[in-house]
């Protein structure tokens, strides 16, 4: 891994990013035979976040991929309150334990796994290594592959509608967007990690019968102003900062 590492970070992330979808899309995909949302995932998201993790800090890379404290002060980023304003978008129609309690816990941990490792590999990796060649570029990769890469949730198992899915990508570009310019301004991607974790842990508890087309659009529309407001405010604030300096 550090052979293929050293040789080129970009094919390094793209092998991450494909052993990923392919892992956990099995995961999913067997979990879904079994019966128990997640019951294959959780191990095999647990097993590559633990590999990637050792990875980091066996080659004293954690200041590179993000995984320290923030450089700037909270207020500096808004006190991260739109982060907590998007935590809301999974309850606002209603609260509801879809499983059972045991596979609600299987699927929370599966989550924070998955928030982890997605914003080191799409946000630490794959933006890193591009940034070196052109920093738009990263930017617009970064985000528009997280969120093609969400469309793999229609093939996987996990029973993703095609509608909720196509919304799923919209908001993930912008979410995408959002993240990488926290990653730029702070340096750290933990508030990152946390956000995506939780939010994608809380869906667990999303009522979904309530849940009509109208309010997933609307859904959709209030996460991508609130990802693309506070993305547009930290890259505005760092242009200001750069034409100072």
């Amino acid at each position: 891994m550090k052979r293929l590492y050293e040789k080129s970070q970009l094919t390094f992330s793209i092998v991450w990013i494909v052993a990923y979808c392919v892992l956990m899309s099995v995961g999913d995909s067997l979990s879904a035979e079994v019966g128990i949302n997640s019951i294959i995932s959780l191990p095999v998201a647990f097993i590559m976040s633990g590999i990637l993790l050792l990875f980091i800090k066996k080659y004293g890379l954690s200041k590179k991929y993000g995984l320290c404290k923030p450089e700037v002060s909270a207020k500096e980023m808004l006190y991260y309150i739109p982060l907590a304003l998007l935590l809301l978008a999974n309850v606002m129609f209603g609260v509801k334990l879809n499983v059972t309690v045991g596979e609600a816990v299987i699927y929370m941990l599966t989550m924070l796994c998955v928030g982890l490792l997605e914003e080191i590999i799409f946000r630490g990796m794959l933006f890193k290594a591009m940034a070196e060649n052109g920093l738009r570029s990263a930017i617009a990769v970064s985000s528009i592959t997280f969120g093609i890469g969400h469309i793999i949730n229609l093939f996987n198992g996990s029973g993703a509608e095609l509608l909720p899915n196509l919304l799923q990508v919209v908001y993930a570009v912008a979410a995408g967007f959002m993240f990488v310019m926290i990653f730029l301004k702070s340096g750290s991607l933990i508030p990152c990690i946390i956000l995506h974790g939780v939010f994608n842990a809380l869906s667990v508890f999303a009522d979904e019968t309530a849940l009509t087309v109208r309010g997933q659009i609307i859904s959709c529309i209030f996460l991508v102003a609130v990802s693309g407001f506070y993305g547009g405010y930290l890259a505005l604030r760092m242009k200001k900062k750069s034409k100072k300096e």
